[in-house]
């Protein structure tokens, strides 16, 4: 069959299974759409580029598979950038397709040219510049390849006008082999016995976790592992879900604005069973006051992430779920943890979290009432800021793939265009997007994209009139100096009302279930306009350069 470099791309995703796309068309990407207009694969036709790859990676968050964007070259291509980045700070699959300036152009700073595998290299798992149709399937398999096995992230594709309408014969690849990429899958069997006469031996043992578990699908062989060995389970913001919030050995999340609770028991602990996570600096807080009395295991598929940032007693390179796997039937004896779990309930008893109610509503209060009355259920997205971190603290988030969030790149207006894609992903699903005043106008203008295909997500604004979280370090560390922070925003319900959208104001305590109750029943996408207390701040912190057992709680140290 001969057809053309575009026609191949399209059967190429055909074939691996895509069944949405999102992007936003121009110049150098015309033979590519000219395509899509026959192909059967759903195109979402986003306001931004930036929307196109934060949707793309919300669908991926949700569903497990990857997502696709597309953009046109230039400026389209850097545009896709800050979503490329925030996927693969989070090792998300993604597949990201790029027009580019004709072959013969290239180099010549020709009209919207881009060196966008350049600029890319260092935010992509692998990218790619097509010069010739033939190599387009293979490109396009190795690139889904690449994406979603190891650990996984995004890969870049930059495909020349010429080279989408040159003609060539398709052939499909059956089997990918890429001789120098060989993930590990399974653990050393020595590594395993040695993790395992850790566990038995330990007193005080405590499983935290990360967004790995999720990835692998191990969450499952995670809690029966915790059952067995009797020991607390806490989690970084990634690994939300993986472990369910309301079990009786959940400590919650961990780090600058974790539980105290889990921040006191893993200081406290003797043996660290990390899993699927890499120890970045809002969980270790100062590293050398981190967990000084604990040997670490540490289970990981990327062997770079190992003995990275916190040196380990037991490295095991492999995926969670299969190495979980081997350690749950390596072991005989389990460790005797009952004091250890008695001490965990006393500093539970000892340091809650709370909050105090103030003249406005709390943002806290807003978030709980999503909760009770989504029991639980909800695909939650959060923009970055004091938003994101009380989604992450008052929601109990029961299952994986419930919460979506910008973790390691902390992009503001991430929440609502992935709140998109996960919606189109998961459409059975109610998808709700608590953000903040500042961040959901970063990329507002998917509203068009949600009411013109009918994609009725919710969002919850927290409106404090501040960029909240700029603002409670200026309070804290800058002597209450407000540099900047004080937003006038725009009356969102009218905005919401502008683009056929639903807009509810909230101004008082009482308001607030009855509002949330009725966005979730309204067929519409439905922005809630929360007035919240103007300088409420998110508690517990650790202070930067702190051990994570140096909390403010509550404003008091």
């Amino acid at each position: 069959m001969i057809i053309n470099g575009a026609q191949i791309l399209i059967e190429c995703l055909k074939r691996e299974g895509v069944e949405v796309m999102f992007g936003y068309p121009g110049g150098q990407v015309l033979p590519l759409f000219d395509k899509i207009y026959d192909s059967d694969i759903r195109f979402i036709l986003t306001r931004h580029e930036q929307g196109a790859a934060h949707a793309a990676d919300g669908y991926a968050r949700a569903t497990g598979k990857p997502g696709v964007c597309i953009s046109t070259s230039g400026p389209g291509a850097t545009n896709l950038v800050t979503g490329i980045a925030t996927a693969y700070m989070d090792s998300i699959p993604m597949i990201a397709i790029s027009g580019q300036v004709k072959t013969t152009l290239i180099g010549n700073d020709a009209f919207q040219e881009a060196d966008v595998t350049g600029i890319t290299r260092p935010i992509t798992k692998h990218n790619y510049l097509v010069k010739d149709a033939k190599d387009v399937a293979r490109i396009v398999r190795e690139a889904f390849h690449i994406a979603t096995t190891g650990r996984p992230g995004p890969v870049l594709i930059d495909l020349p006008s010429d080279v989408q309408l040159q003609e060539t014969e398709f052939i499909w690849p059956e089997e990918v082999n890429i001789r120098s990429y060989k993930p590990t899958y399974f653990g050393h069997p020595g590594q395993i016995k040695k993790a395992v006469k850790l566990i038995t031996q330990a007193k005080k043992p405590i499983l935290y976790i990360g967004g790995g578990v999720i990835t692998s699908g191990a969450h499952a062989e995670l809690r029966e592992l915790a059952e067995k060995i009797q020991a607390p389970v806490t989690w970084t913001l990634m690994g939300i879900g993986a472990f369910p919030a309301t079990h009786k050995l959940s400590l919650g999340m961990l780090g600058m604005h974790g539980t105290a609770y889990a921040n006191h028991s893993i200081m406290d602990s003797d043996l660290i069973i990390a899993v699927g996570s890499r120890f970045d600096d809002r969980v270790t807080g100062r590293l050398d006051a981190f967990a000084p009395n604990a040997k670490v295991i540490h289970i990981d598929i990327d062997p770079s992430s190992i003995s990275k940032n916190v040196n380990v007693d037991i490295p095991i390179v492999g995926d969670a779920k299969n190495v979980l796997g081997q350690i749950l039937e390596e072991i005989k004896k389990v460790p005797d943890t009952a004091s250890w779990l008695k001490a965990v309930a006393e500093l539970k008893r000892k340091h809650p979290l709370r909050y105090y109610e103030k003249e406005k509503i709390a943002p806290q209060y807003v978030v709980e009432q999503i909760d009770e009355i989504t029991r639980g259920e909800a695909i939650i997205t959060t923009e970055v800021g004091q938003n994101q971190m009380w989604a992450a603290q008052w929601y109990k988030y029961m299952h994986p793939r419930s919460f979506i969030s910008s973790g390691g790149l902390g992009t503001m207006g991430f929440g609502f265009p992935a709140a998109m894609g996960a919606k189109l992903g998961c459409p059975e699903k109610i998808v709700i997007d608590i953000a903040g005043d500042g961040s959901i106008q970063m990329n507002i203008q998917e509203l068009a994209t949600c009411v013109c295909n009918k994609i009725h997500v919710k969002v919850a604004i927290l409106n404090n009139s501040y960029l909240g979280m700029v603002r409670q370090w200026q309070e804290l560390f800058y002597k209450k100096r407000y540099s900047q922070v004080c937003i006038t925003s725009p009356d969102f319900v009218k905005l919401a009302e502008s683009y056929g959208a639903v807009g509810i104001r909230i101004t008082k305590k009482e308001e607030v279930r009855p509002a949330i109750e009725k966005a979730l029943a309204t067929d519409n996408v439905v922005f809630m306009d929360f007035h919240i207390e103007p300088e409420e701040n998110v508690f517990p912190m650790v202070p930067a350069g702190e051990a994570i057992n140096r909390l403010i709680v509550g404003g008091l140290a």
